[in-house]
């Protein structure tokens, strides 16, 4: 027996992590954070343990919870206090994405990155204007969202928030030519500096659903499967991807992330943009309920999780374990 070869050598103490390929620092995570402008007071998420609605009020506090785990930076999510057809809240000044942003960068160092789509301010809780003119009460379910007249809206939307001080906005909508439109729209009223990360494969998921209880924006009839993507292609992946690079795009997104680590190491050897990969609640709320059950150690499968998709390309992750895995790192 030819035993030249021992990889269990590499595995000892002392040079294994000496030998390890890939590594987790907190800097590469993002924490999502759900801010609530019809809240007084936090309101725990059932579906994802540890997590909470926040009232504005208390919006800084909240992100200054996350700084102190060593994580440098927030997505922020919103939840209005009203909703119509067109979402014309997530473009108002006084917003409540707009008004966290102010309040959050003028007083934290925290780097703040917005969601810029319309399903939480919906009435209807589609990504955008409804075709035809259809609102949530006379819609069928087969009735899909006007691409060229939610760009429109994006584009209100990416302003608004750049205004307030947003340091990267991130449309995640899957809108045909949406981050052309968000550009060019930036860079004409002068935030050429601002970013654009693009949630550039986004699957229709059903890892999101927590999320939507999250963020209240479940749709209220139908289904996102005309615009999000459909989780057989990858092929469509470089497409949908490689038009979002073409447009402008500074860092490129895959959402979910376990199920498409796939995905993932494919943008990583096909492009030299920064990739992200958005760990979302479905994930996270399937290792809590396995951990709940006493059948998952949730330390070391959250850790394992965010690792892999680390190892699988992934230079940012958004995940709800960003503050846990950090203060163990």
């Amino acid at each position: 027996m030819d035993l030249t070869h021992r990889p269990r050598r590499l595995r000892q103490d002392g040079v294994r992590g000496l030998v390890s390929e890939t590594s987790l620092e907190p800097t590469d995570l993002i924490a999502p954070v759900f801010v609530d402008a019809t809240a007084d007071e936090r309101v725990a998420i059932e579906s994802m343990p540890g997590h909470e609605r926040v009232p504005l009020e208390e919006a800084v506090s909240r992100v200054e919870e996350v700084l102190e785990t060593g994580v440098e930076a927030v997505m922020l999510f919103g939840i209005p206090e009203s909703k119509d057809a067109d979402g014309s809240r997530a473009w108002a000044e006084d917003g409540v994405i707009q008004e966290a942003t102010r309040r959050i960068t003028a007083e934290t160092d925290a780097y703040v990155v917005t969601d810029v789509c319309l399903c939480e301010y919906t009435e209807h809780g589609h990504c955008g204007t409804l075709e035809d003119g259809l609102d949530s009460h006379d819609a069928e379910p087969t009735t899909t969202v006007d691409n060229d007249a939610t760009l429109e809206s994006l584009e209100r939307i990416a302003i608004s928030h750049a205004e307030a001080g947003a340091d990267m906005v991130a449309p995640s909508g899957m809108m045909d030519g949406m981050v052309g439109a968000i550009r060019s729209a930036l860079d004409r009223e002068g935030y050429e500096h601002v970013p654009i990360m693009s949630y550039a494969a986004k699957y229709e998921s059903a890892f999101y659903g927590p999320f939507r209880d999250a963020a209240d924006g479940a749709p209220a009839f139908g289904n996102r499967r005309h615009y999000q993507m459909d989780p057989a292609n990858a092929r469509e992946a470089m497409r949908e991807v490689r038009l979002d690079a073409e447009q402008g795009a500074d860092v490129l997104m895959v959402k979910p992330a376990l199920p498409y680590l796939d995905i993932v190491r494919d943008l990583r050897r096909e492009f030299d943009h920064p990739v992200a990969a958005y760990n979302v609640s479905g994930e996270y709320a399937m290792l809590h309920a396995a951990a709940e059950k006493g059948w998952l150690d949730l330390e070391a499968v959250a850790l394992e999780s965010l690792l892999s998709i680390k190892r699988a390309g992934a230079d940012l992750i958004l995940t709800y374990f960003a503050e846990d895995v950090a203060t163990r790192l």
